[in-house]
């Protein structure tokens, strides 16, 4: 319990008279200093009564619309009181804010019950810059007595824990038709026997074959030498096409239709380097080819891969100036860079000017720079080549025929695509529209899986998905 202005004037008034009185030996003074102090006691013994009524009455709770929230994204929280026998006294309840949270207004994070008021509600938005767990605090229970002299402020409630994450692809959907479907890379069955870790059948011992393959458990329980057969596995030679055109950009921030299609091409390039598969990357921007890398093996080759992907950013549509071209060549010249820049030698101050800046290029590729793409570089790499697209379906005339340029020479393709429908703005406002556009792309994304050679995937957001299949619409 705090004393307020109003108090300490009594007090001082109590304390004059009692003065007074002791001057000039009245004892009027000293019986209206008395009556203050009997005035104040009585108010703060009222007070007290009124705290422990309504300690033991209030209910304060805050609550979230969600508990993870994008950054720079707002989030809804309500804060409701409620005293069942009725305040006796004013109270306020006032949410507090953590230090990453934006700022909000006190008012409108501030709920006020008159005495004889039952409950109250407010509801007020807050903005989350700063990536990282925090927790709104316990809303803290203000209250000042009849006359104003005494007020009192507790935290009561629960803390409300809030999850502030980066904006990035969440809940990636692969699949067809709205099922989600795994695509294995790495180590991959060629149907022959042979020389391998997988099991594939057991049969009789005959003539000519090795001892070492004679399986003696197997023998012991037939009572006749049978050998076991291996599947031979094979690598295969993976060529990620990165489709980083201006239109890739479509979506919220972090969320946009690169962003999903980055996710899986990384995840794809892992599970490459961990099957020990040859790995290629080419990338394609508005005005034409900007990441050459022939598949290797290398041990850096992989880092730098995945360095060139994370890196990598829709272009725009207007003109592309040069130093877009990159290469795994080119980071390692400019770690190499970075390495003479700091060399005090003679030799690192001889070859500091010549590594003082990287020329890079654009090649342009007239029309379409995915065909073009495709048609001048993938076929150069020879045959027998798994080509992985990752692009929308936004041209889907021209995706056709890039498809069939990459297909040739016996390679195959596996297409995923991000459905424009999905990354739209307001898409999902009218379900009915937004089911046809998806049906749409369905029937495109089939037409292409018939396609020989080719498999062909959609890649977006599962929960916009869900909500876009979730009723009737689907049968």
């Amino acid at each position: 319990m705090d004393p307020t202005p109003r108090f300490w004037s009594m007090a001082g008034i109590g304390a004059l008279l009692a003065v007074l009185g002791v001057v000039f030996a009245r004892p009027e003074p000293v019986v209206g200093a008395a009556g203050v102090g009997a005035i104040v006691l009585s108010r703060q013994y009222a007070f007290l009564r009124d705290i422990r009524q309504l300690d033991d009455d209030i209910s304060v709770e805050m609550t979230t619309d969600a508990r993870f929230v994008n950054r720079d994204d707002r989030m809804e929280i309500t804060l409701t009181v409620s005293v069942p026998s009725r305040t006796p006294i004013p109270l306020s309840v006032t949410a507090g804010m953590p230090v990453i949270a934006g700022s909000v207004d006190r008012d409108d994070r501030t709920v006020i019950l008159d005495a004889g008021d039952e409950s109250a509600t407010t509801t007020f938005s807050a903005e989350w810059p700063v990536v990282g767990r925090t927790t709104i605090p316990e809303p803290t229970v203000s209250v000042v007595d009849t006359y104003g002299m005494f007020t009192e402020s507790v935290q009561r409630g629960s803390e409300t824990g809030v999850q502030v994450e980066p904006r990035q692809p969440r809940n990636i959907h692969v699949g067809e038709g709205g099922d989600a479907v795994a695509a294995p890379f790495g180590g991959h069955r060629t149907d022959q026997y042979g020389q391998g870790t997988d099991p594939a059948e057991l049969r009789e011992y005959m003539p000519g074959d090795s001892v070492s393959n004679i399986d003696w458990k197997a023998t012991a329980r037939l009572a006749y030498p049978h050998v076991r057969q291996y599947e031979v596995e094979s690598d295969r030679q993976t060529v990620l096409v990165m489709d980083h055109r201006s239109r890739m950009g479509e979506g919220p921030e972090g969320e946009t239709k690169f962003d999903y299609l980055r996710e899986v091409a990384l995840t794809i390039a892992t599970a490459a380097e961990s099957a020990d598969d040859p790995l290629g990357f080419y990338a394609v921007g508005d005005k034409g080819l900007t990441v050459e890398e022939r598949p290797s093996t290398a041990s850096d080759h992989y880092r730098d891969v995945q360095t060139l992907l994370h890196d990598l950013e829709p272009t725009t549509s207007s003109a592309v100036s040069r130093g877009q071209l990159q290469t795994g060549r080119m980071l390692a010249a400019r770690r190499t860079a970075t390495t003479i820049e700091n060399d005090d030698s003679a030799f690192g101050r001889m070859l500091r000017p010549y590594l003082s800046t990287a020329e890079q290029y654009v090649r342009k590729i007239d029309d379409n720079p995915l065909f073009g793409t495709m048609h001048t570089y993938i076929n150069r790499l020879g045959s027998d080549h798994w080509v992985l697209l990752f692009t929308d379906d936004s041209d889907r005339a021209g995706l056709r025929e890039t498809i069939r340029v990459a297909r040739s020479n016996g390679n195959h393709v596996v297409c995923f695509l991000s459905p424009t429908v999905l990354y739209e703005t307001g898409s999902l406002a009218d379900l009915d529209d937004a089911y046809d556009q998806y049906s749409n792309f369905e029937s495109f994304r089939r037409e292409l899986a018939r396609m020989e050679q080719v498999a062909a995937y959609e890649v977006g957001p599962g929960r916009r998905l869900s909500a876009l299949l979730s009723d009737d619409r689907r049968r």
